[in-house]
């Protein structure tokens, strides 16, 4: 069967950038007017995209796979195995083809259970029972020496101490739940202290450090430097300059102004790894959780990252995150909810690179990751069951690339992705 390609590998990585999608009411006065078509079903012009679905990815198998390792080692009491195997992870920089750092995934599976059993009492209000900590407290004393163990512990407390300050059960006074969280970073700080980063050339390490800013009488002083810190011991991780952006929100501990100075400095000192790339990644969930970053970033430079970042032809999982980002996170708003004409505008640019994001990177649907982006950034009060998730997330997918690409189907045709790109696919 012949096809016309759209995109091949032979395109030039600059595309021309497609003009934002008319606003809805700009578009049905028109039509009213007769000086544009009605368009077709946006249901019906998304069954003609065919886009290979993977339910379970690469990343996610990956990911079980460490936790996995970690919750047995773990249950088995295999404690100098489990700090050799979180050791050796962070000596190789050992990360899922998402980018998400193995030795993290050991030691969240490692204190899985001890967490879990914590988190039940707390959402119930009660203390936990202190037998699970003063296990792990044992451990610690049989191993003083080893820095995996004393991280694990440490991750434990802080794990239990942002329950304590979530939780909604009745009766428990927010002095108290914050009295309880500041007791257990004490304890993951004292846990920590003896051992340093760099002499043990561990990310893993220097990664706790930065989530003790969260305790920090003030962290605003410290969250540059720590980041830093971390960012030298590994700064081929996306993740760490995801996390340093999230810390520098208002919200949090900084302001936008730091979070664009440490952007272009994070792009300038890891340009090696990253390109324009850290630039973007610094940006990339902080816009999506405070959106009002849209009047500080520079949407210019954010989409020369994702040049950068798509050009390095990481794993499906990584396209996936930037075009669900670009495509629903970034969808230009109407109405009560639109931002001042400056950052729509800037959304409206990253918006735009849908269009040869999905053209030319995207070669298989992760539908947990469009999902996840319509949910929101954070953690969820409940969510529905996987296959709904699956289900929802690969709809909003289709509907969104159907919307965009609704000129190139219009005719009947259908669109088709491989390795190669996006191609057409004639009507029958």
């Amino acid at each position: 069967m012949t096809f016309d390609p759209i995109a091949s590998p032979e395109s030039p990585r600059r595309t021309e950038r497609r003009k934002p999608a008319r606003a809805p009411a700009l578009a049905r006065l028109l039509r009213r007017l007769g000086l544009a078509r009605p368009r077709a079903d946006i249901d019906s012009l998304a069954r003609r995209i065919l886009l290979p679905t993977l339910p379970i990815s690469d990343e996610e198998h990956a990911r079980i796979h460490f936790h996995d390792a970690g919750q047995r080692l773990a249950r088995q009491e295999d404690w100098a195995r489990l700090a050799e195997r979180i050791a050796e992870a962070d000596a190789a920089r050992l990360r899922t083809p998402g980018g998400e750092a193995a030795a993290g995934l050991l030691a969240e599976g490692a204190r899985a259970d001890a967490v879990a059993a914590a988190g039940d009492a707390v959402q119930d209000g009660r203390a936990p029972d202190p037998a699970g900590l003063d296990a792990l407290e044992q451990v610690r004393a049989e191993h003083p020496d080893s820095y995996p163990i004393a991280l694990v512990i440490a991750l434990t407390h802080m794990d239990i101490g942002r329950a304590w300050r979530m939780c909604a059960a009745k009766g428990t006074a927010a002095q108290d739940r914050e009295a309880h969280f500041l007791d257990h970073f004490r304890r993951a700080e004292d846990l920590l202290a003896p051992f340093d980063a760099e002499t043990h050339d561990a990310p893993s390490l220097a990664a706790a450090q930065c989530a003790l800013l969260a305790a920090r009488p003030a962290p605003r002083r410290r969250v540059a430097d720590d980041y830093a810190r971390l960012i030298a011991l590994d700064p081929a991780s996306a993740r760490h300059l995801r996390a340093l952006g999230e810390a520098l929100l208002p919200s949090r501990f900084g302001t936008f102004a730091e979070l664009e100075l440490e952007a272009r400095r994070m792009a300038a000192q890891t340009g090696a790894h990253h390109g324009a790339g850290a630039y973007t990644w610094v940006w990339f969930d902080a816009l999506a959780i405070e959106p009002d970053g849209l009047g500080t970033v520079d949407a210019e430079f954010f989409v020369d990252g994702l040049h950068a970042i798509a050009a390095q032809a990481p794993d499906q999982h990584i396209i996936n995150e930037i075009a669900a980002f670009c495509g629903l996170t970034m969808a230009p708003h109407t109405g009560a909810a639109r931002l001042p004409a400056a950052q729509e505008r800037a959304r409206a640019t990253i918006h735009a690179c849908l269009d040869w994001l999905v053209a030319q990177h995207l070669h298989e649907l992760h539908p947990l990751i469009w999902s996840q982006a319509l949910i929101g950034p954070g953690p969820a009060p409940s969510l529905p069951p996987r296959r709904a998730l699956v289900t929802r997330g690969r709809q909003a997918a289709l509907r969104v690339i159907a919307e965009r690409f609704a000129d190139e189907i219009a005719d009947g045709c259908a669109l088709g992705f491989s390795s190669a790109g996006m191609y057409r696919l004639p009507a029958l």
